[in-house]
């Protein structure tokens, strides 16, 4: 394949790296700050969710690398190229929390779709594998989320 897909591919998995990361801090902010009756609940589940999301991040950050590409340096790196928008608020109802984090999953998942098919366009079938995986994982925390909203 040729430069110009590898180079594709590099881009779309850092970008898909900057929403994990970026993802993974908004979840992390709503895991520390949510209160209410669903409190208890919430925050496990924030947890576990920001968990998920972190370990992907090195998956994602090893796939560029092995696709002989440099990853995202810094905070700064992340804040240029992240799609999921930031949330500073600290006193945000449980269920905006859920929400904003239902919402960002299903744009994640499309973040994926994207580098899945530029791994294609590269013919790195590794990356093609591993984002139905990733896939799955973001449409499964989307929809616990959907469920809660409902």
């Amino acid at each position: 394949m040729g430069d110009n897909t590898k180079a594709a591919l590099a881009d779309s998995l850092n970008g898909l790296l900057a929403d994990l990361f970026s993802l993974y801090i908004k979840t992390k902010n709503f895991h520390w700050h949510v209160s209410g009756r669903q409190f208890r609940d919430l925050h496990l589940l924030f947890e576990e969710q920001a968990a998920e999301l972190f370990a992907l991040t090195d998956v994602v950050a090893e796939r560029v690398r092995k696709n002989g590409a440099r990853t995202l340096t810094s905070i700064g790196s992340i804040g240029r190229r992240t799609r999921i928008t930031d949330q500073d608020g600290s006193g945000l109802d449980a269920m905006a929390m859920v929400r904003e984090l239902r919402d960002d999953n299903r744009a994640l998942v499309e973040a994926i779709r994207e580098a899945k098919a530029a791994a294609g366009a590269a013919g790195d079938n590794a990356t093609e594998g591993f984002a139905d995986d990733w896939t799955d994982q973001a449409e499964r925390r989307a929809w616990f989320l959907d469920e809660i909203a409902a």
